[in-house]
């Protein structure tokens, strides 16, 4: 049993009807149709039975059976509909996105398929579940989109967990995507080599991270600037942080990481150390991050 689509699907001076599989039924203009899709265009081009001889019809309107379920149609309609009579629709779920992409392909919408790249490439959407995006991307050969979710893949673990998608891509996109991964892993941590990049940012004046307090007693010189001995718990966060690089090289992963070590030192009682630790462990995240995402840059793109 057929239901009818709610506005403004429900015209009552529509001409055609479009059914979706699960048997909704939209009241759709042929002209929007037309000037949005150039496969609309060519099927209503092509010649139609006459009023009343098709058995297919409803009201005098030629029903025309679609593949796509009513939630696909409705979203993909909205975008071929004027937007004094439809708002485009809002695409933050990866479900949705493939599949009004797949429609868009299928019936020539280059303007909306624009649209869904757009969506793609969404940050909101790329932080979320940066592999099923490179996923989707990379299944319909979309160069840009691809790169990018490629670069969000970079704040998650080099072996990925099972996501729906992997049936979407092949083998070697796979291999690709933790190849890339890898260089770019490499880079990251080859900035523990050299501090130069630490005292170039702070020029040559003795700072904060080689300060005379409490907190250098017992230390063991694991990393020295300007000669010196750093603070222990700096030393720590910067062997902890590299680690982490080793599997997630990514800049945001090092500002994630901050706010963890400024409580410690707030926790360990050195009232020099805990005074600008706030201002001063921000400030570095920050030349941190920039460094990490520089050296990952220099990678180049991942092969596709």
């Amino acid at each position: 049993m057929s239901t009818c689509a709610s506005s403004p699907f429900d015209h009552s001076k529509a001409d055609i009807i479009l059914r979706s599989s699960d048997g909704v039924e939209f009241r759709v203009f042929k002209l929007f149709l037309t000037l949005t899709s150039p496969f609309f265009e060519t099927m209503f081009a092509l010649p139609q039975p006459a009023a009343g001889t098709n058995d297919d019809t409803m009201n005098g309107l030629p029903v025309i059976p679609m593949q796509e379920n009513s939630k696909t149609l409705d979203t993909f309609l909205r975008f071929c509909y004027p937007s004094t009579l439809a708002e485009d629709p809002s695409l933050e779920n990866l479900k949705d996105i493939k599949a009004i992409l797949g429609v868009a392909r299928k019936y020539s919408l280059d303007l909306i398929e624009k649209k869904v790249c757009q969506a793609l490439a969404n940050p909101k959407v790329l932080e979320a579940e940066p592999l099923r995006c490179f996923a989707i991307a990379r299944n319909a050969r979309l160069t840009h989109e691809t790169i990018t979710a490629a670069k969000y893949t970079l704040r998650q673990s080099l072996i990925p967990e099972w996501f729906a998608e992997i049936s979407m891509i092949t083998a070697s996109d796979l291999l690709a995507l933790l190849t890339y991964h890898q260089k770019c892993s490499i880079a990251a941590t080859s900035l523990s080599h050299n501090f130069g990049w630490v005292t170039k940012y702070y020029g040559n004046n003795r700072n904060w991270l080689v300060s005379d307090c409490r907190c250098t007693r017992n230390t063991e010189g694991k990393i020295k600037l300007w000669g010196m001995d750093t603070l222990p718990w700096w030393t720590t966060y910067m062997e902890e942080t590299f680690e982490i690089l080793r599997d997630t090289p990514s800049g945001a992963i090092v500002k994630s990481k901050v706010e963890k070590t400024i409580q410690k030192v707030r926790n360990g009682g050195c009232a020099t150390c805990s005074a600008g630790v706030k201002a001063n462990m921000e400030e570095f995240s920050d030349l941190f991050a920039l460094e990490v995402d520089k050296a990952t840059a220099s990678v180049g793109s991942i092969s596709i």
